[in-house]
């Protein structure tokens, strides 16, 4: 999953790193989102997604041949249901996050510690945004040392596909594993 605030980049993201055409649910802002939607830090963005984005991805750089389905989130509260259904199954998730706008991340942040998802967080760096070492941005979320926080531009396809492998390195370091055949083997006489 790639999620985070209204206005990250998640569409963008998605859109850079896809071997296919993405699926976008794109659609363009109306007048009675205004009183819904902060524009502000914003302005210019004109399209919301009110579904989901879909693309695939292949990182021929990883350990071992991966494919990854991505799924964006949208990043408004009142889409917060179709989070969980979208989380089913996934891997991980990154969390997009904008400095200028930081208090949107901790919905997103909070969503996936509650679900116990592994996570990253990508901080999107904007032109013209002031730039955070990754630690400041750690402290500021509370997050603990073990979620990584990187730093990349959503339009960038090697920026983006850098943080995926972080991800999956992540998510494969933070998994529970499973018993081996041999210790989890009842014999006749334990039965």
């Amino acid at each position: 999953m790639i999620a985070g605030g209204f206005g990250v980049g998640k569409t963008t993201a998605v859109g850079a790193v896809s071997d296919i055409t993405p699926l976008s649910t794109e659609e363009y802002l109306t007048e009675p989102s205004t009183g819904v939607d902060s524009l502000k830090g914003i302005e210019a963005k004109q399209t919301t997604t009110v579904a989901f984005d879909f693309g695939r991805t292949s990182l021929p750089d990883a350990p071992f041949p991966l494919e990854l389905y991505l799924f964006g989130t949208p990043g408004q509260d009142r889409f917060g249901d179709l989070w969980y259904e979208l989380s089913r199954g996934a891997v991980g998730a990154i969390v997009l996050v904008d400095t200028r706008r930081l208090q949107s991340s901790f919905a997103p942040v909070d969503f996936f510690e509650d679900i116990q998802l592994p996570f990253a967080i990508a901080v999107n760096e904007f032109d013209g945004a002031e730039r955070h070492h990754p630690e400041e941005v750690r402290d500021a979320l509370g997050l603990p040392t073990s979620v990584p926080v990187l730093t990349c531009d959503a339009r960038d396809p090697d920026h983006v596909a850098g943080v995926l492998l972080a991800l999956v390195g992540h998510a494969a370091s933070t998994a529970p594993t499973a018993p081996t055949p041999a210790s989890s083997a009842i014999t006749l006489q334990d039965a």
